[in-house]
């Protein structure tokens, strides 16, 4: 995004024109664009307004009604924080007592927003000028938020008490914004991290939910969190973050509200103590919090449960069991992976509408449900089917969801 998409907006009359603009529409954005030039608006603030009005309402999700008063850029947006993700991280600065945070990488602010709204006095840094910009009118009314254009390895921590980054973990190029996953060409690359945590200083880390536990310093915590099912980010804490005997943790955070599963030792894969028994009861699927973090053992002795095979996240136990880690399932019956005989199923029991889950095997549910549903007769009745692996053999479970 280059400075036109901005600069017409940061004067009295383009913030004017961009706050009266209502709810955007992508059907009526046309229209919309045309109304304004003849009214003499120019284009270029006319097309800055209607991107602005168009990421505002995409941004919605993330910071709700504040998105209304905040300026973004695409990058940037999908980079984001969620604003009630970023009070949590806010909240261990002032659980620690931290009074001053330099937010290194901040993006558009969101993590910055809540340290501000704590009190926090906070430097935001961030590298690329247009983004920068966007931070600035974001903490506008803070007037303890600072926002420094700026390499995060050049930037003076001298009398900081608190660390937080955010490491840019995409490429943008002009067809979007590509992964990395080499943690050394982050920006500020992961080394840098591990420096600043030797040195001392209270420090968060928002890195990907994929981050290996190998790749997890010895002396952080991890901390997964998911939002509605979908596992948005890993935390690592050092020194005063950190909360102690915790080195692994899973926060669920849905409409139940929120919900943590820790444990004190660092995740070894294969010496997890796993129970593994048949697939009978009920059958439930850990939340991916849970199994990013390695926690599926731990929750399956939690529910008086065992996984139906020690390498698939899949949890049995033989009554229904109320848990905010898992989504269960009543099982009907399980049988070997048939396409021929599972089609002849599906037409037997008149099945029309079929949620097909997998683990463990590669098939594509898509691909599997339009071959059994074909020539079915698309019956009135609706079923579940989880296709997973018990050793060497790959099984079909037809199960019932239980309200959750």
């Amino acid at each position: 995004m280059s400075t036109d998409a901005i600069s017409p907006l940061l004067t009295s009359a383009g913030w004017e024109l961009l706050s009266s603009l209502d709810t955007y529409s992508e059907s009526a954005s046309l229209k919309l664009n045309e109304t304004l030039r003849k009214a003499g608006h120019c284009p270029e603030l006319v097309a800055a307004a209607l991107t602005q009005s168009r990421l505002r309402a995409k941004a919605e999700e993330k910071f709700g009604e504040f998105a209304a008063h905040m300026l973004f850029t695409q990058a940037g947006l999908e980079q984001a924080t969620r604003l009630n993700i970023a009070a949590l991280h806010a909240q261990r600065f002032t659980n620690a007592s931290i009074t001053s945070v330099a937010d290194l990488g901040c993006g558009l602010g969101a993590d910055s927003l809540a340290m501000a709204g704590l009190d926090i006095a906070v430097t935001a840094v961030e590298m690329d000028e247009i983004t920068a910009a966007c931070a600035t009118v974001n903490l506008m009314p803070f007037p303890h938020a600072l926002v420094v254009c700026a390499k995060a390895e050049d930037v003076d921590l001298e009398g900081i008490q608190g660390v937080w980054l955010d490491p840019a973990r995409r490429t943008t190029s002009t067809s979007g914004t590509t992964r990395l996953f080499d943690p050394e060409a982050f920006s500020p690359p992961f080394s840098f991290v591990e420096k600043l945590a030797d040195a001392g200083l209270a420090m968060g880390v928002k890195m990907g939910p994929g981050i290996p536990h190998e790749a997890i310093p010895d002396a952080a915590e991890a901390q997964w969190i998911s939002v509605n099912g979908d596992v948005v980010e890993a935390g690592l804490y050092f020194n005063a973050l950190a909360r102690p005997g915790i080195r692994r943790a899973a926060l669920v955070i849905g409409r139940h509200g929120s919900s943590e599963l820790t444990s004190a030792v660092p995740y070894v894969p294969y010496a997890q103590d796993v129970q593994t028994g048949p697939v009978f009861g009920y059958l439930y699927e850990p939340d991916g919090a849970v199994i990013r973090a390695g926690l599926v053992a731990d929750l399956a002795r939690i529910m008086g449960g065992h996984l139906i095979d020690e390498h698939i996240a899949y949890i049995c136990t033989d009554h229904p069991v109320e848990t905010p880690f898992a989504r269960g399932y009543k099982v009907q019956e399980a049988r070997p992976l048939n396409v021929k005989a599972l089609k002849a199923w599906v037409k037997a029991n008149r099945i029309g509408v079929l949620d097909i889950k997998k683990r463990g095997i590669s098939i594509t549910p898509e691909e599997l449900r339009r071959q059994l549903l074909t020539g079915s007769g698309k019956g009135p009745n609706k079923a579940t089917l989880i296709l997973t692996r018990i050793g060497e053999d790959r099984v079909a479970v037809v199960v019932e969801p239980l309200d959750s």
